[in-house]
């Protein structure tokens, strides 16, 4: 961290300040806003870039919304990432110093779900389970490693989730979409693709998502081994479309749907647990922040 402050504060005139509980990133963003802050640098995981994403977008979208520059920092830096930014945290400094000497940002289209923004992808049912198992193995010492993810996804199909009794609805918001997609098992949204990393390994059910399109949705209608299969390969691939009346279901480029669970389901926003749900109302916002890239 000494580094890249040094590296920044070269050009800039730098606020630096440590989060250190939950929720700090939110309040930071909010007062960069009110601040009338430039520019507002991240280095941590996608969950500190959410956290201060949401504060400086909680009056809504601006002109006067700080431009966002993201230093990877956590597991799987997936915003950063697919943004083309190197994971390296010392060679993404350089690139975004770069950038913001010339004075180059791109503006992107979030998602919102509910009343919270995300970046790069959100989830109801068993992505949101297995986070919420990594957390419980990170707050016990236990790093978050691609095997670790591995053996607590397998862990979660096998042994806790409910692979008997789909719980999920989805409502399209614009009818020429379709019918709605009823007993669904889970539900993954992007915002960009890739929808997450297995250390260097792209996990892509919706490889067509983009910050410049509306927002992706790939559900799972059965989870028995042979379709989890197909499932899974095509994730690790980034192929295919799906088929609504089989057991895969994705749609693109959406502008919002909603999504209704017969019980509390687990759900997630870039990679944080959120708690349990039975609704989630995602809607796409065009041209919402602009980003240092």
């Amino acid at each position: 961290m000494d580094v890249i402050v040094h590296a920044f504060s070269a050009d800039i005139d730098l606020d630096v300040t440590v989060t250190t509980h939950r929720g700090h990133g939110l309040l930071l963003g909010e007062r960069a806003r009110a601040e009338s802050m430039d520019v507002v640098v991240t280095l941590g995981g996608d969950g500190v870039v959410n956290e201060v994403t949401n504060g400086m977008l909680a009056a809504g979208v601006g002109p006067e919304v700080p431009m966002l520059a993201p230093v990877p920092g956590g597991s799987a830096n997936v915003f950063a990432r697919s943004l083309g930014i190197p994971n390296d945290a010392v060679e993404a400094t350089g690139l975004l110093l770069e950038q913001l000497r010339e004075n180059r940002f791109r503006t992107i289209g979030l998602g919102q779900a509910n009343d919270r923004w995300f970046l790069a992808n959100s989830g109801v049912g068993i992505d949101a389970e297995i986070i919420a198992a990594m957390e419980k193995h990170r707050a016990a010492g236990r790093s978050a490693t691609p095997l670790r993810y591995l053996t607590t996804t397998l862990n979660a199909y096998f042994r806790h989730t409910d692979r008997k009794h789909p719980a999920l609805t989805v409502l399209p918001q614009d009818d020429s979409v379709g019918q709605p997609v009823d007993e669904a098992f889970f539900a993954f949204v992007q915002n960009t693709a890739p929808w997450t990393f297995l250390g260097a390994i792209p996990i892509n059910p919706c490889p067509d998502a983009s910050f410049d399109t509306g927002l992706d949705l790939f559900a799972l209608r059965r989870l028995k081994v042979p379709t989890t299969l197909v499932a899974a390969t095509r994730m690790i691939r980034g192929r295919g479309r799906g088929d609504a009346r089989g057991g895969l279901v994705s749609w693109h480029d959406q502008s919002g749907f909603t999504i209704r669970a017969s019980r509390p389901v687990a759900f997630q926003i870039d990679g944080e647990g959120v708690g349990d749900v039975t609704e989630v109302v995602y809607r796409s916002h065009p041209a919402a922040l602009r980003v240092v890239c």
